[in-house]
């Protein structure tokens, strides 16, 4: 074999083998790089999140110094398949559930359920169907998720304990993401829209409009692995209620890529400022299953 023949059969084998290399790591993709929230599942697949969200205060911009402890755990199932052949149109619903308690008891008291009077209750609190769409054929990282809220409280306080808001709310979520070259970076964006309908006597959100955008700067060391910082800030609009509300946090976290399927997150944020509202910390955790 000659020179020229040997050369010319190392750089054609050097090809095939990048090449076959190239779209393997393409096909390993993991689902936490791939399936952000902007993206949608096709037909036949189903997009399975649970996620926990724990937001306990003792600083409130309604009083000065520390207050006694309050706690309110929110725990959302929700659920997507895919419609039609070309990944645009997704179906769901949304389950919540919450577990409040306040009067200085331990934040970790949500998970009692113990109803104890004057201090904590608990149950099954809304319900919504819900849709995702791509409005832009070309644009398939720019997505909408509408939901509409259907409230199963009787009663918004009762002996004082808050649970969920009772009231209709049409809920709007505006994504899109974006991921730098290399595949090490990815920054996603939320607007956030919630209009609660409703008599303003049943509660203090009815007739008002929350937006809250949102920014999520994710760094990728491996594939299956990403850690995050966030920003986000809450308005609250008087549509006719004479309450206005608003607050920001920072926070962060990260996501683990568990199974082909299943993923887990933890979030960490920090009320930073705010009017009108509390000033607390959450703690989140979720899984997603893509199947």
């Amino acid at each position: 074999m000659s020179i020229i023949t040997r050369n010319l059969f190392l750089a054609v084998a050097f090809c095939a083998f990048f090449k076959g290399y190239s779209q393997d790591s393409l096909q390993q993709k993991s689902n936490i790089q791939q399936y952000t929230p902007s993206k949608l599942v096709g037909k036949g697949q189903y997009d399975i999140k649970w996620f926990n969200n724990l937001y306990t205060e003792t600083k409130s911009t309604f009083a000065s110094g520390k207050i006694p402890r309050q706690s309110f755990f929110t725990s959302t199932i929700e659920g997507y398949t895919g419609v039609g052949t070309n990944k645009r149109w997704n179906v769901g619903a949304i389950l919540e559930f919450r577990s409040n308690v306040i009067g200085d008891r331990s934040a970790l008291d949500v998970f009692k359920f113990d109803g104890e009077n004057n201090t904590a209750r608990s149950g099954l609190t809304s319900i919504a169907p819900s849709v995702k769409f791509v409005p832009i054929a070309s644009v398939s990282n720019f997505s909408i998720q509408s939901s509409f809220f259907l409230p199963l409280v009787d009663n918004e306080t009762e002996n004082g304990v808050f649970l969920d808001q009772k009231g209709y709310i049409w809920q709007n979520r505006f994504f899109y993401d974006y991921t730098f070259p290399g595949d090490k970076w990815q920054l996603f964006s939320e607007i956030y829209s919630e209009l609660s309908l409703g008599d303003k006597e049943e509660s203090f959100a009815n007739n008002s409009l929350n937006l809250s955008p949102g920014l999520f700067l994710s760094y990728f060391p491996s594939s299956k692995f990403t850690v995050l910082a966030l920003a986000q800030h809450s308005q609250r609009l008087d549509l006719g209620n004479n309450f206005t509300q608003d607050f920001t946090a920072l926070g962060g976290g990260a996501k683990y890529q568990l199974t082909n399927t299943l993923n887990l997150e933890v979030l960490y944020t920090n009320f930073v400022r705010g009017n009108n509202t509390g000033l607390g910390q959450t703690f989140n955790l979720g899984l997603r299953g893509i199947f």
